[in-house]
């Protein structure tokens, strides 16, 4: 394959999020360099064009422009000053501030499943076989399938009591699998979350209740709905994959929709894409990147022209450390990455730092946040 085109597939895949970890690598070592700039230059020129046709055309095909924008969007915050970390720099230049002898080590896979009775069983990768007994229902832990609910004939049925569960994750921790509920629906948790869950769902509807972060993949039954309840949220499957985000410290509560259809507080109905922001008693709906609100469930953080404050709740979960700011208007800086998550507080930090806008100081679990 010609350099030329190879560059013109990578950009490609990168504004239409098929890239992979080693691709992402790859085009932002290339954009750092300068070698991109003329593929770049003619990419957003052809985006241009194609957007200025689509304004022009029928009605019928105004809905085709927002997937041209999003891309064009996003390569232009790569070019932006102040946008992504990695942007026309032939080098990484040393840690300013961190002191990379307290470095803090990343989150890992790890969540704990209380039973009814108040057994606690810590799940970890490769754990197999039968985890417990509760009514009907056995509990089993399969690497390849996830935590299970299955009935079972050699558990006493007399017992008919519907029982509930919780999954949880503490900070610095997420699900290692998922949770494979007793409908077949999946539930992964981010760090700090739980789900809380019967054991068997009767009655008209199938409920769980959420706090923090957690990714659902909905088996859809129109005879009894699928609800979520989440801090002042209610969401309803309509046949769904869905992210819900209510960490009782940010400011709104956010539900993404990645496939299917859900309504929040029986009142907005969402498209792909679309997220449903809750403060109070309203619903806001905003186009997103959904392919960054989920990227914790791939292991990776994904900002796109997000606060410091913003950026700094997510990482203080997964590394489980604090954050002071040494001035509040440091808050409000906008940064992009993408950084996996395997990589230390001190690695995490240094690519922010790379932006010329900010320093760290690490001070055992304590980051402090200051102006370059």
């Amino acid at each position: 394959m010609e350099e030329k085109e190879f560059y013109r597939q990578l950009i490609h895949r990168y504004v239409t999020n098929q890239a992979t970890e080693e691709e992402l690598e790859a085009f932002f070592h290339l954009m750092g360099s300068g070698e991109m700039d003329k593929e770049l230059q003619a990419y957003m020129e052809q985006e241009a064009a194609l957007m200025a046709a689509e304004e022009t055309a029928a009605p019928a095909k105004v809905r085709r422009l927002w997937p041209r924008i999003a891309a064009a969007a996003s390569v232009l915050l790569a070019l932006s000053v102040g946008g992504y970390f990695l942007l026309h720099r032939t080098h990484e230049a040393p840690l300013s501030a961190l002191n990379v002898k307290n470095d803090i080590a990343p989150g890992h896979d790890q969540a704990t499943l209380t039973l009814a009775d108040g057994r606690k069983i810590v799940l970890t990768k490769g754990l197999n076989g039968k985890l417990a007994e509760q009514g009907n229902m056995v509990v089993r832990a399969d690497s390849a399938k996830g935590i299970t609910y299955t009935a079972s004939d050699q558990v006493d049925h007399t017992l008919t009591n519907v029982s509930y569960n919780t999954l949880s994750t503490k900070r610095g921790e997420a699900s290692p699998y998922p949770l494979v509920l007793p409908d077949g629906s999946k539930v992964w948790l981010n760090a700090a979350s739980s789900v809380t869950f019967p054991t068997a769902f009767a009655g008209k509807t199938r409920e769980v209740s959420v706090t923090g972060e957690a990714y659902f993949e909905v088996v859809h039954d129109a005879k009894q709905p699928f609800r979520v309840k989440a801090a002042n949220q209610v969401i309803e499957d309509i046949g769904t994959s869905f992210d819900v985000n209510a960490y009782a410290d940010e400011p709104v509560w956010r539900t993404t929709l990645i496939e299917g259809s859900v309504k929040i507080n029986n009142s907005r109905v969402l498209k792909p894409g679309q997220q449903g922001q809750v403060m109070g008693s309203g619903v806001k709906v905003i186009e997103v990147d959904a392919h960054n609100i989920i990227a914790w469930k791939e292991h990776m953080f994904r900002f796109n022209d997000e606060s410091l404050e913003e950026i700094m709740r997510q990482a203080a979960r997964w590394y489980d450390f604090d954050v002071k700011y040494e001035h509040d208007q440091l808050k409000a800086k906008r940064f992009g990455s993408i950084v996996k998550r395997f990589a230390t507080a001190s690695e995490f930090l240094h690519k922010l730092e790379l932006t010329g806008e900010v320093t760290f100081r690490i001070e055992g679990r304590q980051i402090t946040v200051m102006n370059k």
